[in-house]
């Protein structure tokens, strides 16, 4: 069970950024799948999340400028980033939650900044 997160880098307040998790096993079918992020002195914290059905919470900090979306077929989970601000500066963490099992990615680094 392993799962790789990409698509962090730098982006321009106001920009864009579209952030992809590949998961590894048998699992992601039935996983409910999330992105979590956490800033520098800071805690980690829920960014968004989507069940194996397709139901999508968002925080309240990201809702209307980001989406998460799944593909079962790919084994894939994303997170599009619009309208970036710098306070979303972190590092973005992909979990996978299924019987009882919390799985985390290695992150990736979202730096927003002009």
């Amino acid at each position: 069970v392993q799962l790789q997160a990409s698509g962090g880098g730098l982006g321009q307040p106001g920009g864009s950024l579209r952030l992809s998790c590949a998961a590894s096993g048998n699992f992601f079918k039935i996983a409910t799948m999330g992105w979590y992020r956490q800033a520098p002195g800071k805690q980690r914290e829920l960014v968004a999340s989507i069940t194996n059905g397709g139901s999508t919470d968002h925080a309240d900090f990201v809702k209307g400028r980001f989406t998460i979306s799944r593909d079962n077929a790919k084994n894939a989970v994303y997170l599009q980033m619009n309208s970036l601000k710098p306070e979303d500066t972190a590092i973005y963490y992909c979990n996978a939650k299924f019987g009882g099992l919390d799985v985390w990615g290695q992150g990736t680094l979202v730096t927003v900044s002009s």
